[in-house]
């Protein structure tokens, strides 16, 4: 069996079990719980703090984790990033208030920065040769320069709209982050081999998030060309309909090109395009 620690709270908590479950994971119960064991996978998750869980997969108290690659470059653990996992995505930046002239990062200089993330935000400063006062809190970083503490703030940032609404700009992007799986680097080959079965349905789930499955009526005539301009996991599926003349092709699409594609092919002839979303996708 593995250990795996996700964020018993805030905004990672509900993806990371939602990942699991769509990896087949069988997990019940797991509101207000600390931990639970799957019934139908060798895995064993830990809820608890977001800060806590490098240090606990360094320790060897969970075996992987699930955090933000924010707290994993603040808490520096000697611990293996294995796996992107494409949610929780934000940015650690530097904001100013709206009223301050700013030009550069030199602009800082000698500056008060409140944080949650001085260890970052020093490195990012250091490698600017920049000088400023680090002022470390916890919670409502946004309204340090509001009431004097600071003149700047470096905090977590998705839509910016917190920034907006304490009078805020954000200047610099120290950090882009996202959830990642993090292993302890000791693991013995069981260990090995049960997290690289759970890697094979991550990636599976992630590949079909990204894809949308596409099937279209064509005119016999028409086919070479729309075929053309499908690129499919390796060819599309072309099959006779009962009308004489007509095909029905099947395909995959990325998520990526999916509408410029969609205009291509109704342009080449295509019609009666359906589109269906993926659950899973094995290469």
């Amino acid at each position: 069996m593995i250990r795996i620690a996700v964020q018993k709270s805030g905004r990672l908590y509900e993806d990371s079990v939602s990942l699991l479950k769509e990896c087949g994971i069988d997990l019940r119960n797991v509101k207000d719980r600390l931990k639970t064991v799957s019934e139908n996978f060798p895995i064993e998750v830990l809820f608890l703090r977001d800060d806590d869980i490098p240090e606990y997969v360094e320790d060897g108290v969970a075996d992987i984790g699930i955090v933000g690659q924010n707290v994993l470059g603040e808490k520096n653990r000697n611990v293996s990033m294995v796996e992107q996992l494409g949610f929780g995505k934000c940015r650690l930046s530097i904001a100013v208030p709206k009223s301050m002239s700013y030009t550069s990062i030199k602009d800082i200089e000698g500056k008060r920065i409140a944080t949650s993330y001085p260890k970052l935000v020093k490195s990012y400063l250091d490698q600017h040769a920049v000088n400023a006062s680090i002022h470390e809190i916890s919670g409502s970083v946004e309204i340090a320069p509001g009431i004097g503490l600071s003149d700047a703030v470096a905090d977590l940032v998705s839509s910016g709209g917190t920034l907006f609404v304490n009078g805020l700009r954000e200047v610099e992007t120290i950090l882009e982050s996202q959830a990642v799986l993090i292993s302890n680097l000791k693991l013995d080959s069981t260990k090995l081999s049960i997290l690289e079965k759970l890697l094979f349905r991550i990636r599976a789930v992630k590949k079909a998030q990204k894809s949308k499955y596409v099937l279209l009526n064509a005119p016999n005539e028409k086919l070479d060309s729309i075929i053309k301009l499908l690129p499919g996991m390796r060819s599309p599926t072309v099959l006779p309909l009962a009308e004489s003349g007509w095909s029905s092709v099947h395909c995959v699409l990325s998520e990526s090109e999916f509408w410029n594609k969609i205009e291509e092919l109704k342009m080449a002839g295509a019609e009666g395009i359906l589109i269906v979303p993926i659950e899973k996708m094995i290469l």
